[in-house]
């Protein structure tokens, strides 16, 4: 499976943005799916989490729960990452995953910025 992420952006702290992920291939929604982030000399990390079976409840990291938001439109191909209330701390380079046994593929990352 091939994933392409938008663009990230510049944000200010307290500000939204929302990350998009274009998955291709027709097992879309057989593939649970992910995003993850990574900054530098860090070890890449789990942001969010959803199944791929409907009804499944979404999973995230402490650090973004109440704030981060993951959804997926089956029909489209897509999976979406909705941030806000963004503090610094989350600059990042964003990944989208989906993922299923034997079958595995992430985005190229996306740069999110978060200014103070």
């Amino acid at each position: 499976v091939q994933l392409v992420e938008s663009v990230g952006g510049l944000v200010q702290a307290g500000g939204s943005l929302r990350l998009s992920c274009a998955a291709s291939g027709s097992i879309f929604r057989t593939l649970n799916v992910g995003w993850y982030r990574q900054v530098p000399g860090k070890q890449r990390e789990l942001v969010a989490t959803m199944s791929w079976y409907g009804g499944s409840i979404p999973t995230y990291a402490d650090s973004v729960k109440g704030r981060f938001t993951i959804s997926r439109d089956n029909g489209r191909n897509m999976v979406y990452l909705q941030m806000n209330s963004l503090k610094p701390e989350d600059t990042a380079v964003y990944y989208c995953n989906a993922n299923k046994p034997g079958v595995s593929g992430w985005g190229q990352g996306t740069q999110v910025t978060v200014s103070s």
